[in-house]
């Protein structure tokens, strides 16, 4: 009967009641400028997008607040996403909420992408459906679909991109390798990381090589080398200025000291983050119960499960490769690891629930219907006003901290360690310290290349007698966030 009732229902489940529950369980987080866990690398993003809508529209100068006198060009990923969201910026203005919805539509867009993923995998709607309902309540994507990350993009791009490659296995229509080369290129510009779901369809043709052929394959490269090229020109160009980045380098950088800290993140990705975090404990069953399937019955005789073998191991490289950077706090890192989790939690739940005994086909229903209960539980905290992640008072007193001082200005601001987080707020530009770390001379640098004004709330700085040998007077007090203007050229 269940299964009857999700064949029958699947376009109205998918199309309208996942996104209008999703919709009504975010709608408090709509209107929430950027708190919260990894407000950090929000901030970063939404700056950006503010700066391409205030400053510099051109697509090649992403630009950053914490610039000091310079320019502000910083090139990581290709920011495609933060330009197309600054072309709204440009219709509508500059509301955070804009950022939201489209980081949301993003969202749906990738629950939609993981159905056609699954339903060109397997060709059930059934498993398809349960795959993205399991997919829409993982609690990282749950958080992040509402948060402006690049993240999200990548993310929802590859999905299609691998969607289209198993499609084109099906039906063999070269237009399918086109769209599939454009969606993993696009992941890939979106962020790096993602260029290791190209493993999987390398691994797809070495173990097809004679099935293929020669020249099927050598058209198949030249496609996915044209789209790739703008990439790999973009990558090449901006790496070498990831000077001191620790993504570069990765675990070569760790010393023999860091081998107990290397196992700690090992084992709480793998005990907390994994099931916790990128599965959910509702969806756990399926995970488990897909995984044992696929060994004890020997699925993996399959003639695709070198694609998942290949691009599962190539993404456990990636990730022992970073393993260091990702620590145990940096959940959209593991972004790549999430459609392949749900390509097992989809088959486990078609499985079991075509299993003949009642109590576990009960067990499966329960543990479906309160997926969006647990994500909520383990994720919505996340948004919290109280313990935004920063000093408060940046939020509270956000619009008198902005209109005290005018917003060509250069700055002075700490403590901020992100460097980019007090910038957004007070939406200014200059120079960030944390730690306590501004004395008379590294001020008077900074006042001498064009500073006027100083935020702060460390009290150690602002008693230090060379730091107030620089100030002019105090403009604006609002709790523990200190303005000062600071005095003209310093000898």
């Amino acid at each position: 009967m269940f299964e009857n009732f999700l064949e029958r229902r699947s376009k109205a489940i998918l199309f309208l009641f996942i996104p209008l529950l999703s919709f009504c369980m975010h709608l408090h987080v709509f209107k929430l400028d950027l708190i919260g866990y990894h407000v950090w690398r929000q901030t970063q993003t939404q700056s950006t997008i503010e700066n391409f809508y205030s400053e510099d529209f051109n697509i090649l100068n992403p630009r950053i607040n914490s610039r000091g006198d310079g320019t502000g060009i910083f090139r990581m990923e290709f920011p495609i996403m933060q330009w197309v969201f600054a072309c709204f910026y440009k219709i509508f203005g500059d509301h955070i909420i804009i950022s939201r919805i489209l980081t949301f539509i993003i969202g749906l867009f990738s629950v939609w992408g993981i159905y056609l993923l699954l339903y060109n995998i397997f060709k059930l709607q059934r498993l398809a459906l349960m795959g993205a309902w399991c997919f829409s309540f993982s609690p990282v994507f749950y958080y992040y679909t509402m948060n402006p990350l690049p993240d999200n993009l990548a993310l929802c791009s590859s999905i299609y991109g691998m969607a289209f490659f198993f499609k084109w296995i099906d039906n063999r229509k070269y237009s399918d390798i086109v769209w599939s080369a454009i969606f993993l290129s696009l992941s890939i510009l979106a962020k790096l990381p993602f260029i290791v779901y190209l493993g999987g369809i390398g691994a797809y043709f070495i173990c097809n090589f004679k099935k293929e052929g020669i020249s099927n394959i050598l058209k198949i490269s030249l496609i996915f080398l044209c789209f790739l090229l703008l990439p790999v020109v973009w990558y090449l160009k901006v790496i070498g200025t990831w000077q001191g980045n620790g993504i570069v380098t990765g675990i070569l950088s760790v010393h023999k000291s860091d081998i107990a800290n290397l196992i700690d993140i090992l084992q709480s990705n793998f005990i907390s983050t994994l099931p916790e975090l990128l599965i959910n404990y509702g969806s756990l069953i399926f995970f488990l119960g897909g995984s044992l399937i696929v060994f004890f019955y020997k699925k993996y005789k399959n003639g695709l499960f070198p694609i998942f073998l290949f691009w599962g191991i190539s993404v456990l490289l990636y990730f022992l490769f970073e393993m260091n950077m990702i620590g145990t706090v940096h959940d959209y890192y593991l972004f790549p690891f999430l459609p392949l989790i749900f390509i097992i939690v989809a088959y486990g739940a078609e499985k079991i629930l075509a299993y003949p005994y009642k109590a576990l086909r009960a067990i499966a229903l329960i543990a479906l219907c309160i997926l969006p209960i647990t994500a909520y539980l383990r994720a919505d905290h996340r948004w919290n006003s109280i313990d935004p992640g920063f000093n408060p008072n940046l939020s509270i007193y956000k619009n008198d901290l902005r209109n005290i001082v005018p917003d060509n200005r250069l700055c002075v601001i700490g403590n901020d360690e992100s460097s980019y987080i007090w910038f957004y707020y007070i939406n200014k530009k200059g120079w960030a310290f944390d730690n306590d770390d501004l004395n008379r001379e590294s001020l008077k640098m900074m006042i001498n290349k064009g500073a006027c004004y100083l935020y702060t709330d460390s009290k150690k700085v602002e008693q230090d007698t060379g730091v107030k040998n620089c100030i002019s007077s105090l403009i604006m007090q609002k709790g523990d966030i200190n303005v000062y203007k600071l005095k003209r050229k310093m000898i």
